[in-house]
């Protein structure tokens, strides 16, 4: 199966300092892919480059085999990117009502209308009339998502999703997005919490100093392995449960686990 979006050997800095060395990962239809690891270890930036709010510095981003490296914002928008940045990031001046109908014209036509929004996220209904900055957490995060999604989009990329929500909150936050992903959706989400990460998660990233040290099905990674290369205390040439057999050449093979060398030098 082709690559919905693919990131080959991607580059980004902050001014002189390297934030994303030398990535490379595909996104296929229907993936729910989390991407964790430390502060500075590239998460955001990653995902504000894919999006097109950050520049890459070199390598390419393919969205169905175009490349659209430096496509702006929104023209990938339009044809089915989007993104849920951390912080939500939201008009807190205009209702509710307004931050939604204001994503529409930025998107392509689909199944995601105002009303659909309204159905995945029930308790923004009496809220419609109210400015966004006098919502809840939970829910100025359900507006950010609801906005994004009036953009139909076919890949969803989403930061922090549950920072600084209450666990009520985190959690009506997932069970929307568990519909979202039903309607067929592709998730790309960074978030810190690794338990939830493997309920909902059909593919784990992790990432290190701006490099990606596995990747990997959720079912194939441990709790104990995703926190060691979290915090970089896991060598992927030594990884437990990494199925790693021998060829007939008598190299290691590891079947499950996509181990990556950490790039340490500047991009």
């Amino acid at each position: 199966m082709s690559a919905l979006l693919s990131i080959e050997g991607l580059n980004a800095h902050h001014g002189q300092l390297p934030a994303v060395r030398n990535v490379s990962l595909q996104v296929h239809t229907s993936d729910v892919l989390a991407l964790v690891g430390a502060n500075g270890a590239g998460k955001t930036t990653l995902l504000r480059t894919l999006a097109g709010a950050h520049r890459a510095s070199s390598g390419t981003v393919r969205w169905e085999g175009v490349d659209i490296t430096r496509l702006p914002a929104h023209q990938r928008v339009a044809e089915g990117l989007a993104l849920v940045p951390e912080g939500r990031r939201l008009f807190a001046g205009m209702t509710v009502r307004e931050n939604l109908l204001v994503a529409r014209a930025a998107g392509r036509r689909g199944q995601w209308s105002f009303d659909t929004v309204l159905d995945a996220f029930p308790q923004l209904a009496p809220k419609l009339n109210a400015r966004a900055g006098e919502l809840s957490g939970g829910q100025q995060q359900a507006v950010a998502i609801g906005r994004a999604l009036m953009t139909n989009p076919r890949v969803l990329l989403l930061d922090e999703v549950s920072l600084g929500l209450s666990p009520l909150a985190v959690q009506g936050v997932y069970d929307a997005l568990r519909g979202v992903v039903g309607q067929g959706t592709t998730l790309v989400l960074v978030e810190q919490d690794l338990q939830r990460v493997q309920a909902v998660a059909s593919r784990i990233v992790c990432m290190l100093e701006g490099s990606v040290v596995a990747d990997a099905p959720a079912d194939q990674l441990t709790r104990a392995q995703i926190t060691a290369f979290y915090f970089g205390a896991q060598r992927p040439e030594a990884a437990p449960g990494s199925h790693a057999t021998g060829n007939a050449d008598g190299e290691a093979a590891n079947h499950a686990i996509h181990f990556h060398p950490a790039h340490k030098e500047a991009a």
